[in-house]
């Protein structure tokens, strides 16, 4: 039990560190660099096409059409949906930053 309690707090104050780090990097071009040193090719894909969701979302499109334009999936448009509205409002907060 001692075990598993250490690695769920050594999980949180890495993802508490990456958080930090994420924040400090004010060029877009250094956090894309971040990224694709962080992520594979494939993740950064998948980051990519739900964060393209959610403008749309916010716009008022259909989860249909959004599918349609670009590729996601009705349930993943939804699950992205559902955080949202509901969620950390970390998609609300990086709206406010869409340009």
């Amino acid at each position: 039990m001692k075990q598993r309690e250490s690695a769920a707090s050594r999980a949180l104050e890495a993802r508490a560190q990456l958080t930090r780090v994420l924040a400090a990097l004010t060029d877009a071009d250094q956090v894309d660099a971040f990224l694709e040193d962080l992520c594979t090719p494939a993740e950064i894909e998948a980051l990519a096409d739900r964060w393209s969701v959610v403008p749309r979302l916010a716009e008022g499109m259909s989860y249909r059409q959004i599918h349609e334009v670009t590729g996601v999936s009705v349930t993943t448009v939804g699950r992205i949906a559902r955080c949202l509205e509901g969620g950390s409002g970390g998609y609300r907060a990086a709206l406010e930053h869409h340009a």
